[in-house]
């Protein structure tokens, strides 16, 4: 299935321009995809349906999900032409700090973010990312030596375009006066909806920064309230619960992409075939209530 009309022409503007994400934070979890050849099935017929994103991060099975990517598209290197590969970093787990303390810290200095961006590279196997993103705002981030790193990499051909993820908008305005900003990768979903009421949505419209939404299924965590009424919407609309979440999402302001967390093609299937499902805004403030449960103010 492939999307047309209205979708995709309200998407050329921005970086990703399909329906829908596929994350790669739970490749390893998926034992039908454990193989090189299985995973490589996996990518093609995500490609052939339209889907070409894949987004992922260093951290992301300490580098084991990239490598087993890298390994299935080696079976196969001329389809890389044909993907977007996002990846993240600045993130140390603690099981990779070599100080003395052993602690998750993060990491923005210009020797550690070309590190991780030639670490991805080879684990994926490909000379470039086509989009790459601090992880997590860093509190010792110095501007000037990111903002050199960052348009350092874009111009060494290893990075296509730079972008955030989890930043608060003075974290994107002060990077965005020297760098272009393509994205902001930030939760928000039914159960993670403060961004749609505390104007961040609407900053990152006015900056022309693209929102991907992570977890925008919450885990599948809804609570009973939002999922009778997601259940009730979905008859109504003859959609299902989840199509129903997912153009919830979308209704907010700059049309924000889901990342897709689950890698199981029912699920990818599901969520594509309600793609250009619409919610009128009562029916929006209907569920929205029933997740924050309370009234809108």
């Amino acid at each position: 299935m492939r999307t047309t009309g209205y979708l995709e022409s309200f998407m050329t503007a921005f970086p990703i321009r399909q329906p829908l994400l596929l994350g790669m934070m739970r490749l390893l979890e998926c034992a039908e995809l454990a193989t090189p050849q299985a995973l490589l099935g996996f990518i093609e017929r995500s490609v052939e349906r339209g889907l070409n994103g894949f987004d992922h991060a260093d951290i992301y099975g300490l580098g084991e999900c990239e490598a087993r990517f890298g390994a299935a598209l080696r079976l196969r290197p001329q389809l890389r032409a044909q993907l977007q590969l996002i990846s993240k970093a600045d993130i140390v787990p603690a099981a990779q700090d070599v100080s003395r303390w052993r602690i998750k810290h993060y990491d923005t200095t210009t020797s550690y973010l070309t590190r991780a961006v030639d670490a991805s590279l080879q684990r994926l196997g490909v000379e470039r990312l086509d989009g790459f993103l601090l992880h997590r705002p860093d509190p010792l981030l110095q501007v000037e030596e990111v903002t050199r790193a960052l348009q350092a990499l874009v111009e060494s051909g290893k990075v296509g375009w730079v972008g955030l993820s989890n930043a608060e908008p003075l974290h994107w305005q002060v990077l965005g006066r020297e760098l272009e900003l393509r994205c902001n990768q930030i939760e928000l979903s039914l159960a993670a909806q403060q961004a749609a009421w505390d104007g961040r949505l609407q900053a990152l419209q006015a900056d022309g920064l693209q929102v991907l939404a992570w977890s925008p299924l919450a885990g599948g965590r809804f609570a009973p309230a939002l999922q009778l009424a997601l259940e009730e919407v979905a008859a109504a609309l003859q959609a299902t619960p989840l199509q129903v979440a997912l153009a919830w999402l979308r209704r907010l302001p700059g049309r924000p992409v889901p990342i897709l967390g689950s890698l199981r093609e029912a699920r990818i299937e599901e969520a594509l075939a309600g793609a250009e499902l619409q919610l009128d805004a009562p029916t929006w403030f209907y569920l929205s209530e029933a997740a924050r449960g309370e009234r809108a103010p």
